[in-house]
């Protein structure tokens, strides 16, 4: 019996070991964004398209995602929410280019695109006001449940509450633009 619980405890310790962590990563973007994925509106020029995004080895029990993409450095106070999706089933694991245009179609049926703070549902593309560089974070989150029970048009922050009691696990990206 030692010699079992001693391999099932080195098996343990072997696997958290080596284990991967859940991680996002994107095709398109790199450290800054280009200005296919910045704003086409507010004085800025870009396609406004939504990157790709993937994501891998999300931690037991998930039954759902969502995505979220935050500016903090955003002169409001409170930031700016560029974009919210929920409800992705479980066995999503990315989302692709301009998946964020809802007339393009692209999410998964079910998934739902949350307001954003321009008071529109989808992407809105980064368009920094100053020469200040801002900061996004791009955050995937796994969930313990496969549906929020947030209206289509609940505000980011509404969503950004039940999205953190939900949350069993995070991945996030962070990118920059500059004006």
């Amino acid at each position: 019996m030692k010699k079992i619980f001693t391999l099932i405890s080195f098996v343990t310790f072997y696997t958290s070991i080596f284990a991967q962590t859940f991680t996002l990563a994107s095709k398109d973007l790199g450290g800054q964004f280009t200005n296919e994925f910045v704003a086409g509106n507010f004085g800025c020029n870009g396609k406004n398209l939504s990157p790709e995004l993937h994501w891998s080895n999300p931690p037991a029990g998930t039954k759902g995602f969502a995505v979220t993409m935050y500016d903090p450095d955003a002169p409001t106070g409170s930031g700016f929410w560029h974009w919210v999706v929920i409800n992705l089933p479980a066995s999503t694991s990315q989302l692709s280019q301009g998946a964020g245009n809802a007339d393009l179609k692209l999410l998964p049926a079910g998934s739902l695109q949350g307001q954003n703070d321009t008071g529109s549902q989808g992407y809105q593309g980064p368009c920094p006001d100053d020469d200040t560089p801002h900061r996004y974070l791009i955050t995937v989150y796994a969930l313990n449940t496969d549906k929020l029970s947030a209206p289509p048009n609940a505000t980011a922050a509404l969503t950004g509450f039940l999205l953190n009691k939900a949350s069993i696990a995070k991945a996030s990206l962070i990118v920059y633009c500059k004006k």
